[in-house]
């Protein structure tokens, strides 16, 4: 009988990035598949073995960029933008750049090759159709947590608060050249894939545990990192993982998100310790909850009681805001929690992209909007 996977606790509310951007050219804005040319420049320093903050991913047109474990969301945007300029550099030698997006607009994913490996070919092989077109960007969120029951109780908490993470960071409502009427049509195409979506309520870690055996006894998966649930427990880092966000095309979108996830994830802490259950709202809420965000972002209502009452997605978001502060003020991240404001003033990128088309802006002008947007933050945020 299994002992079950160890929970690797943190001891505080640690935090890590985890950024995919997709890999453009800079003339015709369509993707490219540079990232093992990219890869091989940024790794040189590292005497052939890979750099330890930029990897590969499924497809060749994109790369992953992670933080060091970081204290604060200050720290951990330096981390990104000093990443990123090397992504930079090696990609504008081949007359590319990078973008922040869940999907790219109009680049089919058929005229796109996959990176070797032997795990993404077993992933294909196994998936089929669903993996073979999982041409996506996400932006994933850690956040350490001192135990293994503590990390369940926060994942099924934090399942409430998907749609706010879903709506702010929503930037795909286009692909293969075709405004699909979604927020974030990605949600969608990574739903496809299995042991995907919202996770299922568990009632501590032992209860994880068991789900893992489950699965793993069935030939369903091998390991934990083939559970893609929106939140999961990630019990070889000690954090719960925040897997629900559109890649966004600033680093201080992604930084105002992972603010908003810290502050969550310690509010959730702090409430346990006083010996109080955070709120888990129902299964049907839920879903249909993250539906409203997927389709309609920051324009959505969502339910918030069992009488079916509904409240504008924006004013839940202020008021959030406002009762984050004190653990913000804590945590030092006031100026990046306040600017989700700004994200619901401004819209998020699936806005500014249908309105740049509506005036006549065509796709490549936007994906090269989208580029700069990024450039600029990332120089802006740079260490050096």
């Amino acid at each position: 009988m299994s002992v079950g996977v160890p929970f690797q606790a943190s001891p505080g509310a640690s935090l890590g990035i985890e950024v995919e951007v997709a890999l453009v050219d800079v003339d015709k804005g369509g993707l490219v598949c540079i990232a093992p040319d990219v890869l091989a420049d940024v790794s040189v320093p590292y005497d052939g073995a890979e750099h330890p903050k930029i990897k590969k991913e499924l497809f060749e047109c994109t790369v992953e960029v992670i933080t060091g474990v970081c204290r604060t969301v200050a720290e951990a945007r330096r981390d990104l933008a000093d990443s990123m300029l090397e992504v930079q550099t090696a990609a504008e030698a081949r007359g590319a750049g990078f973008i922040g997006v869940g999907l790219h607009p109009f680049t089919n994913w058929q005229d796109l090759t996959r990176s070797a490996g032997e795990r993404y070919e077993r992933l294909v092989d196994t998936i089929a159709w669903p993996a073979r077109r999982l041409v996506t960007h996400g932006v994933h969120v850690h956040v350490g947590v001192r135990s293994g029951d503590k990390a369940v109780a926060t994942v099924n908490a934090l399942s409430g608060y998907l749609p706010i993470f879903l709506a702010l960071s929503a930037s795909s409502p286009y692909w293969h050249g075709q405004d699909t009427g979604l927020a974030s049509t990605r949600t969608k195409i990574f739903e496809a894939m299995p042991t995907t979506g919202l996770p299922p309520y568990l009632a501590d870690w032992s209860d994880f545990n068991t789900f893992l055996d489950t699965l793993i006894t069935a030939g369903s998966i091998e390991t934990v990192r083939e559970v893609w649930w929106d939140i999961r427990p990630h019990p070889g880092y000690g954090t719960v993982e925040l897997r629900m966000c559109d890649s966004m095309p600033t680093l201080w979108e992604i930084c105002a998100m992972a603010a908003l996830a810290q502050c969550l994830v310690r509010s959730f802490d702090l409430m346990i310790d006083q010996g109080e259950h955070p709120p888990v709202p129902r299964e049907w809420v839920r879903r249909e909850n993250k539906w409203r965000a997927t389709r309609w972002g920051i324009e959505a209502d969502l339910v918030v009681d069992d009488a079916g009452t509904t409240r504008p997605l924006v004013d839940i978001v202020h008021e959030l805001v406002a009762e984050l502060r004190p653990v913000a003020e804590e945590l030092d991240c006031v100026a990046e929690l306040e600017s989700l404001l700004d994200v619901t003033e401004q819209g998020p990128s699936y806005v500014r992209q249908r309105a740049m088309f509506a005036d006549g802006v065509g796709f490549e002008d936007v994906v090269g909007q989208l580029r700069r947007e990024m450039l600029a933050d990332v120089r802006g945020s740079a260490s050096s």
